[in-house]
C-alpha cells in the first residue's frame, strides 16, 4: 500500500491500538472462550513500557491501520526469544483495514528492527487454526516453523513456534 508509515507509536495512539487489536483478535474468532486476554491487549501502556509499539498509519488520514509489539529476551512480553533473537507480538490489523499491506509493513519493520539491533533471528508465535493470512505472511517471509517452541499458555490454546533467520547474523 502506497502512502503507509511505520512509527513507534505515542500515547496519542494508544486507545486507537487497544481498539484495533481487540476487534482484529474478535474478528478473527481469537478471543472466542478466552478469560482476560481481552484486558492484555487492550493494555497497550503496559506493551510500551516493556517493549516497543509501532503502528502502521495511513499517511494520507493519520488514521493508525495497525500495530505489533517488538521484544527482546527477558522483556516480560517475550514468550520464545532466547539469546540473539527477537521477537514480535500481537500484530494486528483493523479489521476495516485488513488486505492493505499493514500487517506485512509492520511485520517487515519488526525484522529490520531485529536486524539492526545484531539479532540472529526473529521468533514469533500464532494460533493454530487461526489468523490463515497471518500464517501465509508468515510463509512468505521465511518464517519456519520449530514444533520444539510450539506451546499452550492455557488448555484449548495451541500456539505454533516460527522462526526466521537473519541472513549475515551471527
Amino acid at each position: 500500500m502506497t502512502g503507509l508509515l511505520v512509527r513507534p507509536a505515542t500515547s496519542a495512539d494508544f486507545a486507537a491500538v487497544a481498539r484495533l487489536t481487540v476487534a482484529a483478535y474478535e474478528a478473527d474468532g481469537q478471543l472466542k472462550g478466552e478469560h482476560g486476554y481481552a484486558e492484555v491487549l487492550a493494555d497497550v501502556t503496559h506493551r510500551a513500557t516493556h517493549g516497543e509499539v509501532l503502528v502502521a498509519v495511513d499517511e494520507a488520514t493519520g488514521e493508525v491501520l495497525g500495530s505489533v509489539t517488538f521484544v527482546l529476551p527477558g522483556s516480560p512480553y517475550a514468550e520464545l526469544s532466547g539469546p540473539g533473537e527477537a521477537e514480535f507480538r500481537m500484530l494486528a490489523v483493523d479489521p476495516a483495514a485488513q488486505g492493505r499491506g499493514a500487517g506485512a509493513a509492520l511485520a517487515r519493520a519488526c525484522v529490520d528492527r531485529a536486524a539492526a539491533l545484531g539479532c540472529a533471528a526473529v521468533v514469533i508465535c500464532v494460533r493454530g487454526g487461526f489468523a490463515a493470512s497471518a500464517h501465509r505472511l508468515y510463509e512468505r517471509m521465511g518464517f519456519v516453523r520449530l514444533r520444539e517452541k510450539d506451546w499452550s499458555p492455557v488448555p484449548g490454546v495451541d500456539l505454533l513456534g516460527l522462526r526466521l533467520a537473519l541472513t549475515g547474523q551471527s
